[in-house]
């Protein structure tokens, strides 16, 4: 046993590079003035392209549930109706929000492992007058399922309902174009795809959704997390403080160094960092028997899902990782908790070290363990 750090191969937060690491060891920065707000707005034209919008684009600081907080709090008012898709743990959580907020929450529920039907949101938007809003995640990291963003948005424009997506643990990971696919408010971090340290969520507010919350008027629910008092700052304050509240100036100068690279190296070359080193595990675990949870047709390239072998103590395994190989993945959530593990492929989990690393452990648990792990007893 070594007390060596554990490398991160969870779906977030993630590890991170030495550059970033190094630029928020620097002296801290005041959040207004020329100097700060020509980095601020450098940040903010990179997440556009990373966004594919050119909404009106906040750093909130805080987590993504903050941002969500704030999306569904400013679009409607206790005692609106509110749709919400959900298939697995997050979905559940954008419930509870919206229950938070005295919404009148009607749902379309998936089985866990399977995506959201797109015709399902569409049945029940026909037959549910005045929803004030669609609310779904794209990745349910619970069973590592990529929903449909651009069916079911597509469905919500038939009916001319805004749609708030959470991208926390998708945005800057896989192609998500909020502005052709038709998404009103787009909520994400960067601890997890852009791979920099947690503590700010970056929320994008289309127009439509604007005049929604314009509607709503002094109605409105709260004051930081209230979207009309950051547009309003935005607007007023634009020329040295376009943002109600103090910003955690070291970790958004931290995600600057981190898009930089990203933008230099492309998009896509970005993404396909993920999908292959998604691959790689998956190739390595299907040869070791094991079985994945979710079909492939819907799985993102971001996380895998993994259920464990006849006779396996997922806690264990989780645990022998950490000890053993310093290598930390996820467990199940909810219901599937001691039943899968899931293991993360952003940050620096997409290199050939961590994934290698992780490998090798399993295999060598397995080993331990005297577990059936005969090449392809499984399969995906």
């Amino acid at each position: 046993m070594t007390t060596e750090r554990a490398r991160l191969m969870i779906p977030g937060p993630v590890d991170v590079e030495d550059d970033v690491l190094q630029a928020l060891a620097q002296q801290v920065r005041p959040h207004y003035g020329d100097a700060w707000l020509e980095i601020y707005g450098e940040v903010i034209e990179h997440l556009r392209q990373i966004f594919g919008t050119q909404n009106d684009l906040f750093l909130m600081g805080g987590p993504g549930t903050a941002a969500l907080d704030a999306a569904l709090g400013s679009l409607l008012r206790t005692g609106d109706k509110v749709l919400v898709a959900r298939n697995g743990f997050f979905g559940d959580r954008l419930v509870a929000i919206a229950r938070a907020y005295g919404l009148d929450v009607r749902q379309v529920s998936a089985p866990l492992g399977q995506p959201v039907d797109p015709q399902a949101v569409r049945q029940a938007l026909s037959e549910e007058p005045a929803i004030g809003a669609l609310a779904f995640v794209h990745l349910e990291t619970s069973t590592a399922v990529l929903n449909p963003v651009q069916a079911i948005a597509a469905a919500a424009r038939e009916f001319e309902v805004p749609v708030v997506v959470d991208a926390v643990s998708s945005l800057g990971g896989v192609p998500l174009p909020v502005d052709e696919w038709g998404i009103d408010i787009c909520v994400s971090v960067i601890n997890k795809c852009l791979a920099c340290p947690s503590g700010v969520a970056p929320i994008s507010i289309s127009p439509r959704a604007w005049e929604q919350v314009a509607r709503k008027g002094e109605r409105a629910h709260g004051w930081y997390l209230n979207l009309g008092i950051w547009k309003e700052y935005a607007e007023s304050w634009s020329s040295w403080h376009p943002y109600p509240t103090t910003l955690p100036t070291n970790i958004i100068y931290g995600l600057l160094v981190q898009l930089r690279r990203i933008v230099d190296s492309g998009l896509e070359a970005h993404y396909q960092r993920f999908c292959d080193a998604a691959q790689t595990v998956r190739s390595g675990l299907d040869h070791l028997g094991f079985e994945f949870f979710t079909p492939e047709s819907c799985t993102s390239p971001l996380l895998t899902a993994v259920r464990g072998l006849p006779g396996m103590d997922v806690e264990d395994l989780r645990r022998y990782l950490v000890d053993e190989w310093q290598i930390m993945v996820s467990g199940g959530l909810g219901e599937l908790r001691g039943k899968l593990f899931r293991v993360g492929h952003v940050g620096k989990a997409s290199s050939p070290e961590y994934v290698n690393r992780f490998l090798e452990g399993m295999e060598a648990y397995l080993r331990l363990q005297g577990l059936n792990s005969s090449p392809n007893r499984g399969g995906k």
